[in-house]
């Protein structure tokens, strides 16, 4: 494999992956879906809630994250859980709720994929298909959505190294998909006030040696609901292309993931902070 060496003078055996490298590649790559860009001027903004549960959750948040500027919709049909006997998800079922919801807003969805298996019938309801933090190294997974022609949001893995990061774009890349979006969704490390370790580092980091759009998810990066509007004020300021935020109508009621997830009003503020703080960085946020 061909490998362009990393300006790092902390680590000099640091070597980025051919097809993503911004070597290989000087211009920036723009992923489109059905009109949006992300990875240009303007920040996109996803929103919805963790999992799709129902028709009323789903669609009560849709038109309000739509209303409060969110430019695409995100919601787990498959979700891939800790325990076997957490909400796995509505399936089939929910991704036909995404696909309903997605043509009232006019919202494109994005969806995680989990097994090789799916990435048919994922791709034939949403526009964007995501593959989670723990599938980041599932090899078949990441060969089979390069194979796909929709566009893919890569999370990075909890416990991966950029390089490693970086290497999984690399497998979807090496198939003919260009269309990859990265997500830093923090990481795994000694600190337990936190879900996660939130590493914005990184997004200055990626867009130094990669091409590839970079977006931050600060709701698995924190998991504390008060938390998720500071970190996605800091995500803006540090040059992330985007935002992916749980948003729920009732995240008191929530099946996955409550405790990290906006409630339609608090959305709505984050919205508007987050407006100030593009406009500091010479960004705008797109559509509002």
């Amino acid at each position: 494999m061909e490998t362009f060496s990393c300006d790092n003078p902390v680590n000099d055996k640091f070597r980025v992956p051919s097809k993503v490298s911004l070597a290989k590649k000087p211009g920036r790559t723009i992923v489109e879906v059905r009109g949006i860009e992300i990875g240009g001027s303007e920040i996109v903004i996803i929103a919805g809630p963790c999992a799709v549960e129902s028709r009323e959750q789903l669609f009560e948040t849709a038109r309000a994250v739509r209303a409060g500027g969110a430019r695409i919709l995100r919601g787990g049909a498959f979700k891939p859980r800790s325990s076997p006997y957490n909400f796995q998800g509505l399936g089939e079922e929910g991704l036909k709720l995404l696909g309903e919801i997605s043509i009232e807003t006019g919202m494109p969805v994005v969806t995680e994929v989990m097994d090789t298996r799916q990435v048919d019938l994922v791709a034939s309801y949403a526009d964007i298909i995501q593959i989670g933090s723990r599938n980041m190294q599932n090899y078949p997974l990441l060969k089979e959505a390069g194979k796909c022609s929709k566009p893919v949001l890569l999370k990075r893995g909890m416990m991966a190294t950029i390089e490693e990061f970086l290497l999984a774009a690399e497998y979807i890349l090496s198939q003919g998909n260009e269309q990859v979006i990265l997500c830093e969704r923090g990481i795994r490390t000694f600190e337990t006030s936190t879900r996660n370790t939130l590493d914005l580092s990184a997004v200055p980091m990626l867009k130094h040696l990669t091409h590839l759009p970079v977006i931050v998810d600060p709701s698995h990066g924190t998991g504390l609901r008060w938390m998720v509007p500071s970190m996605a004020n800091a995500a803006v300021a540090v040059g992330a292309d985007g935002l992916i935020v749980e948003v729920h109508f009732k995240p008191e009621e929530a099946l996955c993931d409550g405790h990290q997830s906006l409630d339609n009003d608090e959305f709505k503020r984050m919205m508007t902070d987050l407006g100030r703080i593009a406009s500091a960085v010479n960004r705008t946020i797109s559509g509002i």
